[in-house]
Parts: C-alpha cells; sequence; structure tokens
C-alpha cells in the first residue's frame, strides 16, 4: 500500500474538469486507488464518488494505491494534480 497527502491550490478546487482527469488516469492502472478528505473515503475510479466530496481549494487530500500497479499509480496521479494546476 502507498499514500500520498497533496493540498489543493485551484480556486476551484477539485470539479468536474479536474475530477474527470483523475478517475480516467487512476483507470488505466490494476490497483485499488482511493481518495480521502475529512474522514471520507471514496473510490478514485468514480467520478460521483470524487464529485461528492466537494473538495475546495486548500483542502488536504491522501490518494492511497494498493495493488500491482500502485507505486506507478500514485507517480502518475500526482503528475496529473501538478500538471493541471490542482495541487502541490
Amino acid at each position: 500500500m502507498v499514500n500520498k497527502t497533496f493540498k489543493i491550490i485551484d480556486e476551484s478546487g477539485i470539479h468536474a474538469r479536474p475530477a474527470t482527469i483523475l478517475v480516467q488516469t487512476a483507470g488505466k492502472f490494476d490497483a485499488n486507488i482511493t481518495l480521502e478528505y475529512k474522514g471520507k473515503s471514496v473510490n478514485l475510479k468514480s467520478i460521483m464518488g470524487v464529485m461528492s466530496l466537494g473538495i475546495p481549494k486548500d483542502a488536504v487530500i491522501k490518494i492511497t494505491a494498493e495493488g500491482s500497479a500502485e507505486k506507478e499509480a500514485i507517480i502518475s496521479l500526482e503528475d496529473s494534480l501538478k500538471k493541471a494546476g490542482l495541487a502541490e
């Protein structure tokens, strides 16, 4: 199991467009990937789950991956978050 914490820096938080990017990125990997915010955890491969968290700017989130591609998944998700200007 691998996890990483991020701080959301986008003014709009994680809204539909960035949520779609994250879900598509997570879907490429053979791993169980979850997104945690304020004690709630959702499957990062579910757009509805991600949107249900209502993650605002300055939120601290944790992404956890478990499975054969867990390390690759975390690296790829981190790249996606940073390239989109969503998190640091």
